[in-house]
């Protein structure tokens, strides 16, 4: 995987936190920051899944298919793209 240089303005306080957290984990900061950023786009997918598995149910189908099914067919229509 190729990096990119990223510069990022923190204050001071969320400078300490980043850096208090890279030492709880064991990690360098540039690390754990990839980290939360895969946690927190992981949120937004799993939070999309939700609003779709939410959707369908509201539709009240009367044959539902078996969980591993919908977990697919949920999976295929919400892969990830981008946020946008």
């Amino acid at each position: 995987m190729t990096t990119e240089r990223l510069d990022i303005r923190l204050d001071h306080e969320r400078r300490r936190k980043l850096q208090e957290l890279a030492a709880e984990q064991g990690f360098p900061v540039s690390e754990t920051v990839r980290r939360l950023i895969d946690r927190a786009y992981e949120d937004i997918l799993r939070g999309r899944r939700k609003r779709a598995a939410e959707a369908l149910r509201q539709l009240e189908i009367e044959d539902v298919p078996s969980p591993a099914t919908v977990s697919r067919q949920l999976e295929s229509a919400h892969e990830p793209r981008g946020l946008s």
